[in-house]
């Protein structure tokens, strides 16, 4: 690992080369604006900004680089607690494949939200296979955008829970570089660097994140010593090309590629209880071999058009995705399933032993090669009109996409022997899964925008067509020459409503509400309905010059909540079924508040303090049923949904001065129930109840060097995180690390 990071750095260190000499990088702000074009920013954001979120009718939700700044985390999970609404489940401790869920949608790798990258789908296959299996590198992003409500009819797909829109970092409106390296505990070692070329209209930028660690779990037998962590490389640039900005016909054309590769020691394999209390952190000889490898390829072009002389722009994006992975990782042992031994230890204590390392016969061990290829690509477009004498603004926008997803996978058999695993046999190309699934979609929106006075109207509508199309071949004919064995397709087509309204009573006070159509789309083949809702949200914003406070209450009312079987989840079953779980409701109240303490000012000190917090009064099934989905099983109406809690929250306070800054986090989490039921909590479906403190500290040594210092669980919290996909799963121990930040 050390050779390699050497590598990565020398590379960051050429970035800060190849701009050479030039003024120290602007500070960052919460406004790209004042770096991206403006009709190129329409195109990348949903929001755009702090303050538009506030002005929005719908909830909406904005994170820029000045709030990314504070601990550059490189974890998404930590980045978004930051917004009241959202849930999410640990699973590696990295976030690098993340788990995310808004009001209640469900969560398991994200698959229940529409997840972007400046504007553009991003999840491996959109409509085929949303699990978010790729995740764009959180160190990457300037911004993070969420939406939720009717706010989030304007993206789609996926409209029950909202979206998420990450904001890669925005061309610099001047020539400079920044190359930051840190290293830690555990061996984490990680560079982020860039470097542009700016005039007028030709603008060229490149950027690269370099994240390695060994891990913080030690395989048995306790070597601690152990890799049981990642390497990632994250490659990324920019071309873009303008007119001159007074140009009557003003336009640009910005181009962007990237290249991403991960290798992770990851394991779906966790813990026995009691084997988690003894050492939460330890990891069972049987995942001694567990790898994901993956490589993504984006490729996307926009162009923009502004005309100076008009009250419009319009902008059109052509984007080519492809992604490949192969999880070799532990399936089964003994013929049963890792979950259900996990599940049940005591009536599996043999296979428990042979995963702890003892001696096992041949083929014992079964190891799955989750070999799949995606990929993504297709053009969409959006324009505005502002009808000027009129107090409306009309957006519309469209978008042709397809995407697939290719499974070809076949199993291996080991034994165990003094705690090393042998391969013992060697499954033939897609002897277990040899299937192809594709979506294909066309889609438009269209929302207006109406100032009447003190109240500003938005209603908007979607329309979504979809087919989708499953295709399964004999696992004995990998080059698939006689054709699918089963072809099954599904088509959907879907009006999706919704209404914000926003009045502003005061200057300083506003009441919101909005209606929509919440719409998940079914997958590939499968026999279930469209999961459908109807989303209903009421709440307040007041803001000052240093306060702002919003409280918004929803409910979710599903006529059809559906479960998708993935390998995350658990429990077996065939991976992609879906199953309907009929009616069920949501609703809850999210608090958001932050203010400016100027007391300090005559040190030099500004003193913010933020606060999120999400109460989930109840969510619940509304009908009774039996299912084969291990997270709902046998269901009684009255039953709450799992993976969500009732209580979360944030608090956030720093000290900034001009010379340093420090600044403090903390989260709290509910425990969870992690199977479908009421009642009381059994102690075996139950997460723990975490609180959960970062600090970050910065010392601005010179005008182009800043010393940095961040601890992730400062306290050192052992806490459990989930108990799928198969047993106990412990949360990230405390973390230090130490670094520098070099601009140009």
């Amino acid at each position: 690992m050390p050779s390699r990071f050497l590598h990565s750095a020398a590379a960051c260190l050429f970035l800060l080369a190849l701009a050479g000499p030039g003024s120290a990088q602007e500070p960052a702000t919460d406004d790209p604006s004042s770096t991206s074009p403006p009709a190129l920013l329409d195109s990348v954001t949903i929001v755009g900004s702090q303050a538009a979120a506030r002005r929005t009718g719908g909830s909406a939700y904005y994170l820029g680089p000045q709030t990314l700044q504070r601990f550059d985390y490189g974890d998404v999970l930590r980045v978004i607690r930051s917004v009241p609404g959202v849930y999410v489940q640990d699973e590696e401790g990295y976030g690098l494949r993340p788990n995310i869920g808004i009001r209640g949608s469900g969560l398991d790798r994200s698959g229940r939200i529409a997840l972007l990258e400046d504007g553009v789908l991003i999840a491996p296959a959109p409509y085929a296979s949303p699990s978010a299996y790729y995740f764009p590198t959180q160190r990457r992003m300037s911004g993070v955008e969420v939406l939720k409500g009717p706010a989030a009819v304007r993206v789609g797909p996926r409209t029950t829970g909202g979206a998420v829109n990450l904001l890669s970092t925005p061309m610099p409106s001047k020539t400079g570089a920044q190359l930051d390296v840190t290293a830690g505990q555990n061996d984490s070692r990680e560079a982020y660097g860039w470097a542009a070329y700016r005039n007028e209209n030709v603008g060229l930028f490149f950027e690269t994140v370099q994240q390695e660690t060994d891990g913080f779990k030690n395989l048995d037998p306790n070597d601690r010593n152990s890799d049981t962590g990642f390497d990632l490389e994250d490659y990324f640039g920019k071309l873009l090309l303008t007119t001159d900005q007074d140009a009557r016909w003003y336009q640009g054309l910005e181009v962007k590629w990237g290249f991403t590769d991960q290798n992770s020691n990851a394991s779906y394999l966790g813990l026995t209880d009691e084997d988690y209390d003894d050492d939460p952190f330890r990891r069972y000889a049987a995942s001694q071999i567990d790898n994901i490898q993956s490589n993504h390829y984006h490729r996307q072009a926009t162009w923009f058009l502004a005309p100076n002389t008009a009250p419009w722009d319009v902008s059109v994006t052509v984007y080519d995705f492809d992604f490949d992975r192969n999880w070799y990782k532990l399936q089964s042992v003994g013929g049963s399933s890792i979950s259900n031994i996990l599940d049940d230890p005591d009536d599996y204590a043999a296979e428990m032993d042979w995963i702890r390392g003892g001696d096992s016969p041949d083929d014992t061990l079964v190891l799955r090669n989750n070999n799949r290829d995606y990929y993504s690509r297709g053009i969409q477009g959006r324009g505005s009109y502002d009808l000027g004498t009129w107090p409306v603004t009309v957006r519309a926008g469209f978008r042709f996409h397809e995407d697939e997803e290719d499974r070809f996978q076949s199993e291996d058999g080991y034994r165990m022997e003094s705690g090393t695993m042998f391969q013992t046999s060697n499954g033939a190309p897609g002897s277990q899964t040899n299937r192809v699934s594709d979506g294909s979609a066309s889609a438009g929106y269209l929302e207006t925008e109406v100032r009447l006075g003190d109240w500003q109207f938005t209603p908007g509508l979607r329309y979504e067509d979809i087919t989708l199309t499953r295709k399964d071949y004999a696992t004995d004919d990998p080059g698939r020459e006689d054709g699918p064995t089963r072809t099954r397709s599904n088509r959907v087509t879907e009006w999706i409503p919704g209404l914000a309204a926003l009045w502003q009573t005061t200057p300083r006070l506003s009441l919101l509400g909005g209606v929509s159509k919440g719409f998940n789309p079914p997958g590939p083949g499968s026999e279930s309905d469209p999961e459908e809702s109807i989303n209903y949200e009421f709440g307040g914003r007041y803001g000052r010059e240093d306060l702002f406070v919003e409280a918004i209450g929803f409910y979710t009312d599903y006529e059809n909540l559906v479960g998708t079987v993935t390998e995350s989840t658990g429990g077996g079953g065939d991976i992609g079924a879906q199953f309907d779980g009929g009616e069920a409701h949501v609703t809850g109240l999210e608090l958001l508040g932050s203010y400016r303490y100027d007391g300090l000012g005559r040190f030099g000190l500004e003193v913010p303090v933020e606060l999120n917090w999400t109460w989930t009064a109840e969510a619940e099934f509304d009908n009774s049923f039996e299912s084969d989905y291990d997270p709902w099983g046998v269901v009684e109406s009255g039953d709450e949904l799992p993976y969500i809690p009732e209580h979360q929250g944030r608090l956030y306070t720093g000290l900034l001065h001009r010379l340093w800054q420090l600044n403090l986090n903390v989260t709290y989490t509910d425990k969870v129930r992690t199977r479908a039921g009421s009642g009381s909590l059994p102690s075996d479906e139950a997460t723990d109840n975490a609180v959960v403190v970062d600090l970050a500290a910065a010392w601005h040594a010179t005008r182009w060097l800043d010393v940095v210092l961040r601890v992730d669980n400062l306290f050192d919290e052992d806490y459990i995180v989930a108990r799928r996909p198969a047993g106990v799963r412990p949360g990230r121990d405390r973390t230090a690390m130490l670094g520098l930040r070099m601009r140009l």
